[in-house]
């Protein structure tokens, strides 16, 4: 399961719920026929932009009432349900959890999320051993600092000389 969304509200009298997607662009949430909204399965959705939000009508919620009690509830999709991509692109949440790996075979640590800054994306890395939490930013850009991603093996090889590795 993915989770692509949260029910913010509640939208008009009959039902309508005011989502917010975590989908980029925030529309491509309405692509998904099925959600799951908290543990139950919801099938025929239908959902729009609405503004700055996505409005969702959900099968047999008919009410304002029924609407609130979904209000705070997470959306998730069946990663089934996900397009493919093509060679050399990954959603997320395929990279979070993966080792990172430098140039000199050296592990730098592990993906603990992503973000965007406009110009690329970049990752979150969790440092090998480090019991203070601390993290390193490392820019996502494949073909640079990325040089591979092998889900099978669990890692991304970049090309990245982390500055507070001391020298061999």
């Amino acid at each position: 399961m993915l989770t692509v969304g949260k029910i913010t509200g509640h939208f008009g009298v009959q039902g309508g719920l005011k989502v917010f997607s975590y989908t980029q662009p925030m529309d491509n949430i309405t692509r998904y026929q099925q959600w799951y909204v908290g543990d139950r399965l919801y099938k025929g959705i239908k959902a729009r932009k609405h503004g700055k939000t996505i409005i969702a009508e959900l099968p047999d919620i008919n009410s304002r009432e029924e609407a609130q009690v979904l209000v705070g509830q997470t959306v998730s999709v069946h990663v089934s349900q996900l397009s493919a991509l093509p060679d050399d692109d990954y959603y997320w949440h395929q990279l979070v959890g993966l080792t990172v790996i430098d140039q000199d075979d050296r592990v730098l640590g592990c993906v603990e999320s992503l973000f965007e800054t406009g110009a690329n994306d970049v990752m979150v890395v969790k440092r090998q051993n480090s019991g203070d939490g601390a993290t390193m930013l490392i820019p996502y850009l494949y073909g640079q600092t990325i040089e591979r991603v092998d889900l099978a093996a669990s890692e991304i090889r970049v090309n990245w000389t982390d500055l507070d590795q001391p020298e061999v």
